[in-house]
């Protein structure tokens, strides 16, 4: 019977293959900043109190403070990872715009459809529940805490499509609005101990 030659490994290839599989794991991931979710979440306030003010237009509040949210966020999500030294469309990044734009591209057509159906009341749901799935795609570059947060938009939007019309821009609010917000504090909370 041959007898197997072990090789043993010091502490030092020890650490460094740990050191490899800690790098090799980050560039897997992103992080998000704290102040993108609570800046997305502060223009999502503002268009449930402004959609609220003009109900009749509340589309196109909703639609607008996307776009402006949607900007801002990316900023902030680019300028951190400018930050750190990471390329402007690392890997990570493109990656997480994979995860996450095939479902707000759904949720556009669906809005589009809904729209010319004359089917308003179900745009809200729709667009959470979209945007409850895009977060969860994500949670495999991002971590748990982005999936909870997307099942929690996917529970809101559920409960949107059940909802009279008068009560949907108050849900739109509070997910893309009070959970951004939400999200973002205790991001900042965990990061800073």
């Amino acid at each position: 019977m041959p007898q197997l030659n072990t090789v043993t490994i010091d502490s030092h290839a020890a650490a460094t293959l740990s050191y490899i599989r800690a790098s090799m794991e980050a560039a897997g991931t992103l992080a998000i900043p704290p102040s993108a979710a609570i800046t997305v979440g502060v223009f999502g306030l503002g268009a449930a109190v402004l959609g609220a003010a003009l109900p009749t237009e509340w589309l196109r509040v909703w639609l607008s403070a996307a776009v402006f949210a949607g900007a801002a966020g990316g900023y902030l999500l680019i300028r951190r990872s400018a930050l750190k030294g990471f390329a402007l469309l690392g890997a990570p990044l493109r990656k997480f715009l994979l995860c996450l734009l095939p479902n707000l591209f759904v949720g556009g057509v669906l809005t589009l459809v809904l729209y010319r159906a004359g089917l308003l009341h179900a745009i809200p749901g729709t667009w959470l529940l979209c945007y409850g799935c895009a977060l969860m795609s994500t949670s495999a570059l991002t971590g748990r805490s982005m999936a909870l947060l997307g099942a929690l938009f996917g529970l809101l939007g559920l409960t949107a499509l059940a909802l009279p019309d008068s009560l949907e821009n108050a849900a739109l609010g509070g997910g893309f609005g009070a959970l951004h917000i939400m999200f973002g504090v205790l991001a900042d909370r965990e990061r800073h101990g």
